[in-house]
């Protein structure tokens, strides 16, 4: 056997066994324990943000109006102690996540790919296998009905199905009739989310931002969360709501940090980048006034 012969005959089963070793094109492997990263939006990642602190969020008057309205101590009432964040929110606080898949014991294919979240003991199902999203007049949860698909190297998910709740902590809602996209992009031991909420009812245009994750073996998920209902605050009438009263002005944010009020107050003009000239613009107008 010449050399040339020998080596087209030897060349396609070195081929083939290095196809077996490598994961099939429509799989990306998310499965694991995820630890989130701090650096990115601090203040969601502990105490939450200030109130009237919405810089950069594309919210509309009805969301901005809810936002300044809402008062931290509404958790305090019995029906609030126990609630869970939606997912548009509960990925971008500070949690642990395990990631696994469900797989078809016959066939071997992914059903689905299920996290679990350690806030409030949260499982979230990620259909897998093509199923269709249920009526609109289906029941709405806190973390929605969740369908995904492989895309390059992407676990994308679109989410829809959620109940009413923020997008940040300080009173930035997100209605029912909210979607989201997700991107789920793994770089090694490092797992970047992307997520895209669309809300016809308190957003003028798409909220995007983005959580960092880094892969971890030493993880504390395992601890369990006991509730308990008691009266947190005492005295107040039946039917009490913490609120501040319609109209009310958040301006504690922008005075603290020296920041133009209007800057503070959200809106789709300040997504973008043009914003900038417009915001150094009044900061230096707002200074020579002092």
């Amino acid at each position: 056997m010449t050399t040339q012969r020998r080596i087209r005959t030897v060349a396609p089963w070195f081929l083939m066994a290095g196809l077996m070793g490598m994961p099939a094109p429509a799989q990306v492997l998310v499965s694991g324990d995820w630890q989130t990263l701090m650096h990115e939006d601090q203040p969601e990642r502990a105490q939450g943000p200030d109130l009237g602190d919405y810089l950069g969020i594309p919210i509309n008057d009805a969301a901005r109006l809810r936002a300044e309205s809402w008062d931290a101590s509404r958790l305090t009432l019995q029906e609030h102690q126990c609630r869970v964040h939606i997912a548009p929110y509960i990925y971008f606080g500070p949690l642990q996540v395990r990631i696994w898949e469900e797989k078809d014991p016959e066939t071997q294919q992914v059903i689905a790919i299920k996290n679990y979240i350690s806030t409030y003991e949260q499982t979230r199902t990620i259909w897998m296998d093509g199923r269709p999203h249920p009526s609109e007049y289906a029941e709405h949860t806190w973390d929605g009905f969740s369908t995904g698909a492989v895309k390059r190297n992407q676990l994308t998910v679109f989410t829809t199905h959620m109940k009413y709740g923020v997008i940040q902590r300080n009173g930035v809602p997100s209605s029912p009739a909210a979607t989201m996209t997700e991107h789920f992009i793994r770089h090694g031991d490092y797992l970047t989310l992307v997520s895209i909420v669309d809300d016809p009812v308190y957003l003028d245009e798409p909220f995007i931002r983005t959580s960092q994750w880094v892969r971890t073996s030493n993880l504390t998920i395992d601890q369990r969360f006991l509730f308990e209902v008691v009266d947190e605050i005492s005295g107040h009438p039946p039917g009490y709501v913490p609120h501040y009263p319609l109209g009310t002005k958040q301006n504690g944010f922008s005075e603290k940090h020296g920041i133009p009020f209007e800057a503070t107050q959200g809106g789709k003009e300040t997504t973008y980048p043009e914003y900038e000239l417009k915001l150094r613009k009044m900061v230096s107008e707002q200074n020579s006034s002092k």
